[in-house]
């Protein structure tokens, strides 16, 4: 028997055809279980975390079969709790398979902190916009006699405030500024010598007269 017969043979299209279907009920068998372990077409909507507490998280997603990993803290939000979910990827309202991993951000427990800048010396004009541009705020002005109104003292809560100390975001500094008294005074010492000695030189013109 030649090769071509062989082909055309009924014995082999009969394996030829059951080699076929074995294909077709493999390949239906294959796809039926990629549907039912991969759960086609089944989603899950991601829940809205916002401010929940890490607890309450792992909470829900447990019974969402969701999963979830914490991402570096970012700024800290004094809207949000501390330790509460501020920040979440996907976002809320977005469909997922279950067993997903969500991306989480925490709020951390406070504002990071930032050395405070060396105003000294410097005028409260420009001492102010640079504690307000560091993200401080600025308290209580007292005012000192002192020849400009340059900055003399910077305070935080009452204890005197060294330049470079490091301070949560938005402390609240006090100044001590100068008043420029002693300038007035000084001024005014200078204009008075200066008209005592007038007369003096008008008599002594006058004695020249004579």
């Amino acid at each position: 028997m030649t090769f071509f017969q062989f082909v055309f043979s009924k014995t082999f299209l009969k394996q030829l055809l059951l080699a076929i279907v074995a294909l077709l009920v493999l390949a239906f068998l294959i796809l039926w279980w990629l549907r039912f372990s991969t759960n086609h077409n089944e989603t899950i909507e991601v829940p809205n975390l916002a401010k929940m507490s890490l607890d309450k998280v792992e909470e829900v997603l447990d019974e969402m079969d969701l999963r979830y990993e914490i991402l570096d803290s970012a700024n800290y939000n004094p809207e949000y709790p501390k330790y509460s979910v501020i920040e979440q990827i996907p976002k809320s309202g977005k469909f997922v398979k279950e067993n997903r991993k969500l991306y989480l951000t925490l709020n951390p427990s406070g504002f990071r902190k930032i050395e405070v800048p060396d105003v000294l010396g410097r005028t409260r004009r420009q001492a102010e916009p640079t504690l307000l541009a560091m993200g401080f705020k600025i308290g209580k002005i007292s005012f000192s006699p002192h020849i400009s109104d340059n900055v003399l003292e910077m305070r935080y809560k009452g204890e005197k405030l060294v330049p470079g100390t490091p301070l949560q975001k938005t402390s609240i500094i006090d100044l001590i500024v100068g008043d420029e008294s002693l300038n007035r005074i000084q001024s005014n010492e200078e204009s008075t010598s200066g008209d005592e000695e007038a007369p003096v030189e008008n008599e002594e013109k006058n004695n020249g007269e004579f």
